[in-house]
């Protein structure tokens, strides 16, 4: 088992996922995706992508050894691009990550809980939580 501070980042990649899915829901193509709302569905998708990047650096290595499956690599990889080369930023390859890499990498996660030694009154807690407010599937 692993520790409990796993659970956090497990969560907050889990709760990115699931606002991504509601910011890029509806869009055709990546173009349309990109343009729409003054950009601001794509804007806040790049931060979420940035946060999930960033949080699964901090998962414990061992803990995504156990899930090879995951281009654990590419996700940080994706973060530090996207914080550093803003304008570099490929909308279709965005737009292929939402359609074809998140929901992988969401069911991985929830399979990942398994794993993490955490109090199932903490994970309660954390799912009345506004924050993590998208997370009910994961309430027992």
């Amino acid at each position: 088992m692993f520790d409990k501070k796993n659970l956090v980042y497990v969560l907050t990649i889990l709760e990115s996922i699931e606002k991504i899915m509601i910011y890029s829901h509806g869009f055709e193509n990546a173009d349309d995706f990109l343009w729409a709302n003054q950009q601001l569905n794509f804007n806040g998708t790049v931060n979420l992508l940035i946060a999930i990047g960033e949080e699964s650096k901090k998962i414990d290595v061992k803990l995504k050894e156990e899930f090879p499956g995951i281009e654990w690599k590419a996700i940080a990889g994706i973060r530090d691009k996207l914080s550093h080369d803003y304008r570099g930023i490929d909308p279709n390859i965005l737009w292929n990550v939402i359609q074809n890499k998140l929901n992988d990498l969401k069911l991985t996660l929830i399979k990942m809980l398994d794993r993490i030694n955490y109090d199932n009154e903490a994970l309660t807690e954390a799912l009345k939580t506004k924050y993590y407010s998208h997370l009910s599937y994961l309430e027992s």
